[in-house]
């Protein structure tokens, strides 16, 4: 048996999203998150179909009359009746990998980035999305707690992740460094595990998510967040990552590519006034695009223009995610991408 964590740039068959609730903690900005979502959709419909979740009938007859106002083709819009807890797939999300030329789509444990927030109706999204019959491929469940956020990969057997998060106790407690790359190694058919024990954000519930901090973007480059401002608190453990980074190896030995991105001005919680955990690694990537968060500030630009030379070929759409931002993540945190062969070929909703 073969298998393979497939990278992002791999072709997709959709992008996952979960509509928020008016009982969510989105509550008090719904109306902007909601106008974010509505963009995203419109964008990345342009090149491919998206499946969303939405928590009852009246979110979904209302979704359905909106996207068609606003002009996005019915066959690339999937919507599934399947209620969550909050809105980031990525995190609750299936993670496919590639077994013997199929796609099947693995069932983490999902417990709210380690108890901090309520999950038992997002653990159960990927099983309620399964029995719709809305995907073509297999579903396993798995007893491993893990987010799709924590892990990027080359998709030629190199894994990346950080300590901060995946050797955290309060994920998987019961297993130390050894067991965990044991178990993504059985999973994901993965040769390498590339951690890095520096990195961190304020603001960020997650314990140093991966996608924030680092990205692959082809098998030879590494996108990744750099502070240039020695008064920032984030510049010691950000400086010591990209140490980190400089001295990591490709599997032929050879250095990575890496191409900083930009530090944006901080960004605050309007209540309270804390920082919140914005930078520019949060991007994805879909078929002939990558989408890139940006957040009124200077600095969008050059991380527009350096994304734009990590991925030759691809259109790059800037998506305003400062409503995002406010729940303490981004763009890519709101989404999962599913590769070709996961979903079952009709275009109607569910």
């Amino acid at each position: 048996m073969t298998q393979r964590l497939l990278p992002e740039w791999h072709p997709q068959d959709a992008v996952q999203l979960t509509w928020p609730s008016v009982d969510s903690d989105w509550a008090p900005l719904l109306e902007r998150i909601e106008a974010t979502l509505e963009t995203m959709v419109v964008a990345i419909t342009r090149y491919q179909r998206v499946l969303i979740s939405v928590p009852d009938h009246s979110t979904h007859e209302r979704l359905t009359a909106t996207f068609h106002h606003l002009g996005v083709p019915m066959d690339r819009l999937i919507l599934v009746e399947a209620p969550a807890d909050d809105t980031w797939a990525r995190d609750h999300g299936p993670i496919a990998v590639e077994r013997d030329g199929d796609i099947v789509l693995l069932d983490y444990e999902f417990t709210g980035w380690g108890g901090k927030f309520p999950a038992k109706r997002d653990n159960a999204l990927t099983g309620r999305l399964r029995d719709t019959g809305v995907f073509k491929a297999p579903v396993e469940t798995r007893d491993l707690v893990l987010e799709g956020g924590a892990i990027e990969t080359d998709g030629q057997g190199t894994l990346l992740t950080t300590e901060a998060c995946l050797l955290n106790l309060n994920r998987n407690p019961q297993l130390d460094r050894g067991a965990i790359e044991a178990r993504l190694r059985e999973d994901f058919g993965v040769e390498r595990v590339l951690w890095l024990s520096h990195g961190h954000l304020e603001g960020d519930d997650t314990d140093s998510h991966i996608d924030t901090l680092a990205r692959f973007c082809d098998p030879q480059t590494i996108a990744y967040v750099r502070c240039g401002d020695r008064d920032d608190p984030h510049y010691p453990a950000l400086a010591a990552m990209e140490k980190e980074l400089e001295a990591l190896r490709q599997a032929d030995g050879s250095p990575y590519q890496l191409i900083p991105l930009p530090w944006p001005r901080p960004c605050f919680d309007l209540q309270d006034g804390h920082r919140l955990p914005a930078t520019y690694a949060n991007f994805l990537v879909i078929n002939g695009a990558v989408l890139v968060p940006v957040y009124g500030d200077a600095a969008d630009a050059q991380a527009l223009d350096a994304l734009a030379t990590a991925f030759p070929g691809r259109d790059i759409l800037p998506i305003d995610c400062r409503s995002v931002i406010l729940q303490h993540g981004s763009l890519h945190c709101l989404t999962m991408q599913l590769p070709i062969g996961t979903l079952a070929e009709f275009p109607t909703s569910l």
